[in-house]
């Protein structure tokens, strides 16, 4: 039934039964009786206010609760329906930091985003501390002839990019929180995560002491955060009695790469670092993608080898590993990754007009943060902190 419809059924029912037909039969007349006219127009009046009233009644005859509009009616309002919204403090920045000291090349897979070195990376992280960046991730991509071996010597080289880099950010920017990558894959002649047997299979064993060896480097550059991404079984516990034994556990966060699955989404990053397996794939170390139960084994196994972080990678499309992460380590921060190919999915959408690139940076950040993480590696950083400005 229409509101008009409501209102004259209304209007009609609310009248005696003797002045309801006095007064179809006036109008049927066309009567234009002005105490009729009046006396319609009051019982109308009536009306709309029983329907009024009639109508809010049948909307919630249910539980009241049902009634949620209000509750993000406004701007303000929306924002505090998050359980956790996006902030400066939650970003962390991935940088590639090769070892030619002048160089800035952009990378063509990775929209925006750029190899530099170290005399680049003060002028370019200046501008961006100034708008709030707090924390940044190093990546070491060594170029040179002949520095790549089968053992990844080059990773914890004292003049190497990333121990360089260290040294020189803390000194001329205390405040930044460092997040070093302990990896072998951009060291290594083959491209592969560590140390490998003459079949070529990983030795989980020396793969595991050359990558903890790698971690406690970087922490006495003086590295704030150590975040091992190679997957070895039982690199967490083997850095952490290290970094005990070094007298510097107390001083050093210990970042899990627990979920990294392994995929196509990579592919940008790897570009950028270089990192691309000679043969073979990964798929031997880094986890499956539908393997949900053995994900939540390794971040398990990492928090109780003594993980101070656990992380997720990539982010979007494993926001269940995310809950799951922040359910299996409720008391704990858990980070997630948004990696290069969702980063560069994200700009081709924009480009090609299917969606805002802003509105959908924020909504795949939004998602992930639902989900459980409180931490996020970003290459929409420097976006974001202009973003969060306005």
């Amino acid at each position: 039934m229409s509101f008009s419809s409501l209102v004259q059924d209304i209007s009609f029912r609310d009248t005696t039964p003797s002045a309801a037909s006095e007064q179809r039969r006036q109008m049927a007349r066309g009567s234009s009786s002005a105490s009729t006219i009046d006396d319609h127009r009051s019982q109308v009046s009536r009306a709309r206010s029983y329907a009024s009233t009639s109508a809010t009644s049948v909307s919630i005859s249910g539980d009241i609760a049902s009634q949620l509009h209000g509750g993000y009616s406004h701007p303000l309002a929306r924002t505090w329906q998050a359980e956790r919204q996006l902030t400066k403090s939650m970003l962390i920045l991935p940088l590639f930091i090769t070892d030619n000291d002048d160089e800035e090349t952009l990378i063509p897979s990775l929209p925006g985003q750029y190899r530099r070195g170290i005399n680049k990376v003060v002028p370019f992280l200046e501008p961006l501390i100034r708008k709030g960046l707090r924390s940044v991730i190093l990546f070491g991509v060594p170029l040179g002839p002949g520095v790549k071996d089968a053992l990844g010597t080059a990773a914890d080289d004292p003049k190497g990019p990333v121990m360089s880099t260290i040294r020189l950010l803390r000194q001329r920017f205390p405040q930044l929180f460092l997040v070093a990558d302990v990896c072998l894959c951009e060291y290594t002649s083959h491209g592969h995560c560590g140390i490998l047997r003459d079949d070529g299979g990983l030795n989980n064993e020396l793969s595991v002491d050359r990558i903890s060896d790698v971690a406690i480097a970087y922490a006495q550059a003086g590295c704030h955060c150590v975040a091992p991404s190679d997957m070895n079984d039982g690199r967490i516990r083997a850095i952490k009695l290290k970094l005990i034994e070094a007298g510097i556990s107390h001083k050093t966060v210990l970042m899990s790469y627990a979920a990294k699955f392994s995929g196509c989404l990579y592919g940008p990053f790897r570009d950028a670092a270089g990192s691309v397996p000679s043969f073979g794939d990964r798929k031997c170390y880094q986890l499956p993608p539908g393997g949900r139960g053995l994900a939540r084994r390794a971040i398990e196994r990492d928090i109780a080898e003594g993980a101070d972080i656990i992380m997720v990678k990539p982010a979007s499309q494993f926001l269940d590993i995310i809950s799951d992460a922040k359910d299996i380590g409720r008391n704990m921060p858990v980070a997630a990754y948004q990696v290069s190919g969702e980063f560069a999915m994200i700009h081709a959408g924009a480009k090609a007009g299917v969606f805002d690139l802003k509105t959908m940076a924020f909504e795949a950040t939004e998602g992930i943060l639902r989900a459980g993480a409180t931490i996020v590696v970003s290459y929409f950083t420097p976006d974001f902190l202009d973003w969060l400005e306005s």
